[in-house]
């Protein structure tokens, strides 16, 4: 399977997990894709200001790639700021959230897994 990113369907979500603003969910492979082995891969557009909320991986993990700009992502109790290249991975009961504090978009590419 071949998806190009204009073919993805793009989800505007407001308030994801509890964040502020809204983001876009560029939904590049669904659960029903996936052969029971993950739930989403989605490149997730964060505009300025806006966030995912505070939340928990507990019956699959989740993965944050970070492709363009500078996020704050909180791990457990733990913050620290990424740039592209950087990684953040969460699973086995353990909290994540992210959040744009700059004045341009931030790209990233989220993978849950199970």
């Amino acid at each position: 399977m071949i998806r190009r990113k204009e073919e993805a369907e793009v989800i505007s979500v407001e308030k994801a997990q509890g964040g502020k603003g809204h983001i876009f969910k560029n939904m590049m492979v669904n659960a029903s894709e996936m052969y029971g082995k993950g739930r989403m891969v989605a490149r997730i557009v964060l505009p300025a200001g806006s966030s995912i909320g505070d939340h928990a991986h507990t019956d699959d993990a989740e993965l944050y790639y970070i492709l363009k700009g500078e996020a704050v992502v909180t791990d457990n109790d733990k913050t620290e700021v990424l740039h592209a290249g950087d990684a953040l991975f969460t699973g086995n009961g353990n909290r994540h959230s992210i959040t744009n504090n700059t004045d341009e978009d931030v790209e990233f590419l989220a993978v849950i897994l199970g």
